[in-house]
Parts: C-alpha cells; structure tokens; sequence
C-alpha cells in the first residue's frame, strides 16, 4: 500500500472523518489532503507524526 492509500483507508474506516475534517486538524488545505491521498507530495515530518497521532498508529 502507497501513503495516499494507508491514508485513505485510517481516516475513512477508523475514524469516518471527511478530507475538510482531516485537513483541519492537521492545519492544512483540503486539497493538500487530496494531494497526500493521490501520492502526489508527501506531508513533513512534522504532519506525518501528526497524523500518527489523530489515527493512534
């Protein structure tokens, strides 16, 4: 699995948040979510342990 999909699936099926709900927690634009999923950049070190945190992995 990609980063886009592990971070598809960890926020649709553990936590049923949206893209928007995401990206405001993680203080970042939509689209930047979008951008993430499609593994067209990857988040800094700073948001990939943020996003560790929000899904507890």
């Amino acid at each position: 699995m990609s980063f886009g999909q592990n971070l598809q699936f960890l926020w649709k099926m553990r936590n049923k948040m949206t893209q928007e709900e995401l990206a405001e927690k993680m203080g970042v634009s939509r689209q930047t979510v979008s951008k993430w999923e499609l593994d067209t950049v990857y988040p800094e070190m700073d948001k990939v342990v943020e996003l560790c945190n929000i899904f507890s992995c």
